[in-house]
């Protein structure tokens, strides 16, 4: 049975996924994306993009642009995830995909994101799903003209509190820190303008339970004030996804990917590259230099 030696395999189809497959087209080599079961990742569940240049669509649409225009100049992008990663630059790497089927290739992208950071209190993982959630595009719906809470405060948490505003009665926003120094300037004056929306600074969770005989959830506070909402929304920051590499391939605190500890013929772009801003532009352009430096790396070969 003859197996498809692919120029560049690369791993995930967010933005940076996607650029590095345009890029690999482009330079007519063979490459494939296994991008997993959600294309576009993190990116597609923005509502409205509005600092990604020359884009004001949602982020669905925009992976949906760019998966075309890599498809355009033969790139092959799949709903496979990566179970593991293994071989070398000589014998060539072989991926496992949860299809069951092995990939080869010359050279490996990683370019598969991160997922949002656990909420690890009591009773958070068994309410997932029952009023505890961590997309908010995903879920808000649910909420229309109720009451819910957003823990977090980030760029991420003060977006997702605002898309809540427009569909939920009520919005609090739950925050350990005194402000939100961390979030852009124009996000907190948004908030600041929105009065459905209450702001509860120097406060973290405790718990959180079903309240019985009704959908409703009671949150307690470490200083045990209890809190009744409708349900509660987690953006607490993000972790990297490299559960299918081997513990021999460095990481950073973060767990993010360090290109300068990867193995020869392999290359990072996007959220699991260490060192970068979790935005899309810095996604875009990493994998614009991934796959410039595969490219190069191949020819060099030739």
């Amino acid at each position: 049975m003859d197996i498809t030696m692919y120029d560049v395999i690369i791993l995930g189809s967010g933005p940076a996924g996607l650029t590095a497959a345009l890029y690999a087209g482009r330079a007519n080599k063979n490459a494939i994306v296994l991008g997993g079961a959600k294309l576009g990742g993190q990116m597609s569940e923005i509502a409205k993009l509005e600092n990604y240049p020359g884009w004001t669509g949602d982020g669905m649409g925009l992976a949906e642009f760019m998966k075309k225009q890599a498809e355009s100049f033969g790139a092959k992008i799949v709903p496979v995830s990566a179970k593991s990663v293994d071989g070398d630059a000589e014998s060539g790497f072989n991926v496992l995909g949860d299809d069951g089927k092995n990939y080869v290739g010359k050279t490996v992208i990683f370019a598969t994101g991160a997922s949002p950071r656990k909420l690890e209190i009591e009773g958070a993982k068994e309410l997932v799903g029952r009023g505890v959630s961590y997309c908010a595009t995903c879920d808000g719906f649910f909420y229309y003209g109720k009451d819910v809470m957003v823990m977090g405060g980030g760029n991420a948490a003060l977006n997702d509190a605002l898309y809540l505003a427009d569909v939920a009665k009520s919005v609090k926003i739950v925050y350990r820190k005194g402000s939100f120094f961390r979030a852009e300037e124009v996000l907190r004056n948004r908030i600041a303008e929105r009065k459905n929306i209450e702001c509860l600074f120097n406060t973290d969770l405790k718990k959180v339970a079903a309240v019985p005989g009704s959908d409703k959830l009671v949150v307690t506070t470490l200083d045990g004030k209890e809190i009744e909402t409708d349900g509660l929304f987690v953006a607490i920051g993000h972790e990297a996804n490299t559960d299918y590499l081997d513990e021999g391939v460095k990481r950073d605190g973060m767990g993010r990917l360090m290109p300068s500890e990867l193995p020869a013929g392999t290359f990072v772009a996007g959220d699991v590259h260490s060192n970068i801003k979790m935005q899309i532009a810095t996604a875009v352009g990493t994998g614009c230099t991934a796959a410039m430096e595969a490219i190069a790396y191949l020819n060099s070969k030739e």
